[in-house]
Parts: C-alpha cells; sequence; structure tokens
C-alpha cells in the first residue's frame, strides 16, 4: 500500500490535532473505475483551486461545531429553547440598568420608555421555559394581564378638568370632575397624561382631595420638578393660558384601608412637596370630625420649605368648596419653617389663584371603571375569561396541536404552543374586561350626563383677572382658623428629636413624606428606645 493511501492512518501531530484544515494534506492517487477490458473513468486528484479554501473549510469547521456543540446558540423546536432566554435575558438587563438611580433620576423618559421592555422579557421568557412551566406563575400573570387592560380602558377616556389652582411656589392642584359613586382613601395615587405635552407619558401624582369630604371632586398637586411638570406648570401660568386642557387619567390606586384615628395625637412631617399626602388626612379628618362627629386625635403637621412662597401649599388644606364653615374644635397645629429666608418676603404673590377651564361635550367624569360593584365585575371577568380561554385553548389543541403531535411524524413547535396559549389568553381577557367596561360606560352615561349640566353654570374665567375671591376666602371661618393654628419658623430648621419627644400620649402616630434623609431621620428617632409611644410609618412616592 503506497503512503499516500494511508496518509490519514497515522498518528495526527498536537498542530493537526488543533487545527487539522490549517495542515498540507495529501493528495491521494487518481481511482480507477471499470471493469476489466472496458474504457476506464479516471477521477482527476482535487485541488484547493478547484475546492473551498482552507480558510474558508477553517471557518465552516468552527461555525458547526460551534452550532452543535455550544447548545447556548440554538433555538430548540422541542424542550428549553437557550436563545429565547438569552434574549429575555437580554432586556431584563436593560431593565435593570434604567433602574439605578442616577440613570433613573438624571434621564427619567430614558427609564420611562425602556421599561416597556418588560412585555419582550415576560414573551420571551415564556418562549425560554415552555408554556407548561409558565403555568407555575399562570396565576400572578393572569391577573397582571387583567389589570393592564382595565387600565388601558380606562385611560383612553378624556376627563373632565374643572378648575386649576396656580400657585406661585411653581405648583398646580388639578380639580377634576367624578362621579359620586367614585371613592378612595387618603394618600391614594392617580396617573395623568396630557397629551400637549407628550402622548405616552404618564406620571403618578398624589391625589389630595377626600371623596367624603368633596363628592364631586378629585384633585392632585403636581409640583414643578422636571421637564414634564415644568411644561405643565408654564402651560397653565401663561398670562394667556388655554381655556381647556386635554387629560387622561389612570386610577386613582390607594392602600385599603387608613387607621390614623387609633392614636391619641397624629404627628405628620413633611419636606417640600412631601406635604401633599398630609393635605389628603387632614381633609378626611376634618370630615370625620364634622360630618361624622367622631373623635378625632390631635393633628400636628410639621412641614419644611425652602422659601415664603411655599407656604403657599398651606392653602391647600382646605379645597376650593365643600369645606365646613367651622372647625375652630379641631386640634390642628401646623409648624411651617423656611429654611432659606430671614423673614416673609412679599415681593410676589404669596395665595394661589385659580383658573376655570370649559366645559367638553367629550370630556367625561372621572368613575370607577367598573362601577360601584367593582368586585363583583372583577371576580366576573377573572372567572368567564377564564373559562374562554380553557375551552379555547382546548378546541385548538384538540383539533391543531394533537393531529400534529400523536398523528404524524413531527412533534409540535414549543414555541408555537406557547404563543397560541399567550395569544387565546390575551384575546380572552380582552374581549371579556371590553365588555364589562362598555357595559358600566352605558350604565355611567345617565349621571355623567347629569353632572354635565350641573357644571354648565361654572364659570369659564376665574372673576378678579384669575383670582377666585381671594379676599372672601381670606376673610373665611376655615381660612381664620388656619392662619391661628399656623406658626411660621424662619432661617431654621424643625428640631424634630425635641418636638417628637415632647409628646407624652400613650400613642402618637409619626407619618414621615419627603426627601429620603429626613424620612430616615425621623425613623432613627422613633426606634431609639427612648420614647415608646411613637409608632412610626413612611410615605414614599420615589421611583
Amino acid at each position: 500500500m503506497d503512503s499516500r493511501d494511508t496518509w490519514h492512518l497515522r498518528k495526527p501531530r498536537s498542530r493537526e490535532v488543533l487545527f487539522p484544515l490549517t495542515n498540507s494534506v495529501p493528495t491521494p492517487r487518481p481511482k480507477v473505475f471499470g471493469a476489466r477490458g472496458a474504457s476506464v473513468l479516471t477521477v482527476p486528484p482535487p485541488s484547493w483551486s478547484t475546492s473551498v479554501s482552507a480558510k474558508e473549510a477553517h471557518r465552516s469547521y468552527w461555525t458547526d461545531y460551534l452550532y452543535d456543540q455550544n447548545p447556548i446558540l440554538k433555538w430548540q423546536k422541542t424542550g428549553v429553547s437557550n436563545m429565547a432566554g438569552e434574549i429575555s435575558l437580554l432586556f431584563g438587563f436593560l431593565l435593570w440598568i434604567a433602574t439605578i438611580p442616577p440613570i433613573r433620576r438624571k434621564f427619567f423618559e430614558l427609564f420611562y420608555y425602556t421599561r416597556h421592555f418588560y412585555i419582550l422579557f415576560i414573551i420571551f421568557f415564556i418562549f425560554h421555559v415552555g408554556i407548561s412551566y409558565t403555568c407555575i406563575m399562570l396565576p400572578g400573570f393572569y391577573l397582571f394581564l387583567v389589570d393592564r387592560c382595565l387600565r388601558f380602558l380606562q385611560s383612553r377616556r378624556q376627563v373632565r378638568l374643572v378648575s386649576a389652582r396656580v400657585l406661585p411656589c411653581e405648583a398646580v392642584e388639578l380639580n377634576f370632575s367624578k362621579s359620586h359613586g367614585l371613592t378612595y382613601n387618603p394618600t391614594s395615587v392617580m396617573f395623568i397624561n396630557v397629551p400637549n405635552i407628550s402622548k405616552l407619558q404618564w406620571h403618578p401624582f398624589t391625589v389630595t382631595s377626600n371623596s367624603n369630604l368633596e363628592r364631586d371632586k378629585l384633585s392632585v398637586v403636581i409640583k414643578s420638578g422636571g421637564t414634564w411638570t415644568k411644561k405643565l406648570y408654564q402651560l397653565l401660568s401663561t398670562p394667556s393660558s388655554i381655556d381647556r386642557l386635554v387629560v387622561s387619567v389612570e386610577g386613582p390606586y390607594g392602600p385599603i384601608s387608613t387607621d390614623y384615628i387609633r392614636h391619641d395625637t397624629l404627628v405628620m412631617v413633611s419636606g417640600g412637596s412631601g406635604i401633599t399626602p398630609f393635605i389628603s388626612i387632614t381633609r378626611e379628618l376634618i370630615h370625620l370630625k364634622t360630618a361624622l362627629k367622631w373623635k378625632i386625635p390631635k393633628v400636628v403637621l410639621i412641614c419644611a420649605f425652602k422659601n415664603s412662597s411655599s407656604l403657599s401649599m398651606l392653602d391647600l388644606i382646605f379645597p376650593i368648596s365643600g369645606t365646613p364653615s367651622d372647625i375652630s374644635d379641631m386640634k390642628l397645629q401646623i409648624e411651617a419653617y423656611l429654611t432659606r429666608d430671614k423673614e416673609l418676603k412679599a415681593d410676589g404673590p404669596i395665595h394661589p389663584k385659580t383658573i376655570w377651564l370649559k366645559p367638553n361635550s367629550s370630556d367625561a367624569p372621572i368613575h370607577a371603571t367598573l362601577g360601584p360593584n367593582s368586585w363583583l365585575w372583577l371576580a366576573a371577568i377573572i372567572s368567564s375569561s377564564f373559562i374562554i380561554f380553557i375551552i379555547l385553548i382546548g378546541i385548538i389543541t384538540c383539533y391543531y396541536i394533537f393531529p400534529i403531535d400523536h398523528n404524524s411524524n413531527k412533534i409540535f413547535s414549543f414555541t408555537l404552543n406557547a404563543f397560541l396559549n399567550m395569544l387565546v389568553i390575551c384575546v380572552s381577557i380582552a374581549s371579556v374586561a371590553s365588555a364589562a367596561f362598555l357595559w358600566n360606560k352605558k350604565y355611567n352615561a345617565k349621571e355623567v350626563k347629569q353632572i354635565q349640566n350641573m357644571e354648565g353654570s361654572t364659570p369659564t374665567v376665574s372673576p378678579n383677572s384669575m383670582v377666585y375671591n381671594a379676599e372672601k376666602e381670606l376673610e373665611s371661618l376655615p381660612y381664620q382658623s388656619l392662619i391661628h393654628a399656623t406658626n411660621v419658623h424662619y432661617g431654621e430648621r424643625p428640631d424634630l428629636r425635641r418636638m417628637l419627644f415632647e409628646h407624652r400620649e400613650l400613642s402618637v402616630g409619626v407619618l414621615a413624606s419627603g426627601p429620603k434623609i429626613m424620612r430616615q431621620e425621623v425613623a432613627t428617632i422613633c426606634s431609639s428606645g427612648l420614647a415608646e409611644n411613637l409608632h412610626f410609618e413612611s410615605i414614599s412616592f420615589s421611583w
């Protein structure tokens, strides 16, 4: 046997083992085919000029090796799809990067738009693990889809913005019309979208009104800080202010219950715009005291502001209308601290001005998405949509998936199976939720029309050059009581340790809202063990 015929039987050298295609390959001698005496067909030896080059063969070798030997790069038709998991992990990594506090605060719009990647994260995660393992998280995932669908339906409506109170501290209070059946608890939050500023951005703000004290109004306070809030303040504070503002909302969302009256004294510590949740709590206590004649705790509000113009935030403790005429018997004490001003500066307005906006037939009052019996409707949506999902996926499995899996040599794709299940879930929830939403919308149409007729008499322009009865408000009994209950301290910060320890009642509730450092200081004082009667609770709305 010729040595050229046995070259492939030799033990390869180390270089040949690592790079078998980069070495010079011996050319085998020609082969002769045909019977004896017949014509002979000779096949010429291959040469690198007529075949792939060594470089291309080397690349092809490693590409095939990586794909065949490394399952990370495969999208399996059956079983776990690693490629889908890697894509899901990538979107999850982008979500995590955008939530880093410096990025989230300095580039809020980047954070806001990046967080929508959660949709792709969930989709590829389901492709990765398959629909069978997804059923482990199906209850939570199903409820999440129901919530998102109902919130989307609510956000499509334009709501009626009745008026806006513009404050000199670059803050505005928006007053919306609402149905009487909509109730919510203090410290609730509502998402607001203003298409004139951005059609995609939704921002959460604290609800300052009380559903019992103001049965036909819902209010939120927005402090100018970021790009979106500054544009809104400029839109409403300019002399040539618009007469109508298109607004959509989601919510309000809030705690199930708030048990503030169980304490003997309620101390509320705020910094800057952190006073907004305490406005809603104060209005709730006013309602309990004046309307229901309940025994309420003594209320101490400690608020710190930067300058004199921020004192106008205290005017929001009372609503535009609906405040009881006599609240003098309510034990209310307000300690306001101005950290930068040494004295009251009267070089500008210190009271808010009210702007009345024109009504529009397309605007509707804010009402509960599923009506007054929302819990019953929610249970009906969840149960009925799930039954529809089971029926539809059963039909698809019986007449489409099962014949491929069991009546042929093929295996139905796990990815396509997961996609069909997700599609059927979304269709079931969207159809049932839309039907329930439209039913309640038709049911509330009569009340909406009555409210719109009542608001027809609302002035479209505020009297006295956009200042709504400023002198009358200042001379009213509630505002006189507010003035007598307020002590203003200039050029200093509150001594929280002394002010909290001086309360000797058996139970003192301490609420803190504002900057993180301030909330941590209050928490440290309450947990020091020097006063066992202090019960701390933090209210934070930071993103």
